[in-house]
């Protein structure tokens, strides 16, 4: 299947797809984000091919979303971190993890987690960063291009 590029559309959710938008990479950033960080283990939670799997990663980390680290020399193993951008997409993938328990979960939701600072389970809410209002299409409207 020929890939679609959009890294030079000025557009900033164009571009995020271009980085992200295949079905093999959001779940590796959600694996990395619950602390998988070796090859083996993600091909084991993913069950991915692993030419697929090498793929996804070198993208994460040529984009600056996973740090790629040396941990073993013979043979050569690395580690798979995520850096700032990384762990700045988290609530992206909280956010698509809420609108599918929300609309297509038919179990449990797989991806939970516990805020530190409550101990609450944390689900994801997007609100407007200026009043905190939970944001709706109905809402929001486009800025003029001249704005």
């Amino acid at each position: 299947m020929k890939r679609n590029d959009f890294s030079q559309w000025d557009c900033s959710l164009a571009r995020t797809v271009d980085i992200i938008g295949d079905w093999w990479t959001p779940l590796i950033l959600r694996d990395a984000a619950r602390g998988v960080t070796t090859f083996e283990d993600f091909h084991q939670s993913l069950g991915v091919s692993r030419n697929t799997l090498t793929q996804r990663l070198n993208r994460l980390v040529e984009h600056g979303m996973l740090e790629k680290t040396l941990y073993s020399d013979r043979p050569k193993r690395y580690r798979y971190v995520m850096t700032a951008q990384g762990v700045d997409f988290v609530p992206v993938l909280m956010a698509m993890a809420a609108w599918g328990d929300k609309w297509i979960a038919d179990t449990a939701p797989p991806f939970r987690v516990r805020h530190k600072t409550c101990g609450a389970e944390a689900t994801a809410r997007v609100v407007c960063a200026c009043c905190e209002a939970p944001l709706a299409l109905s809402d929001l409207e486009p800025l003029d291009e001249a704005a």
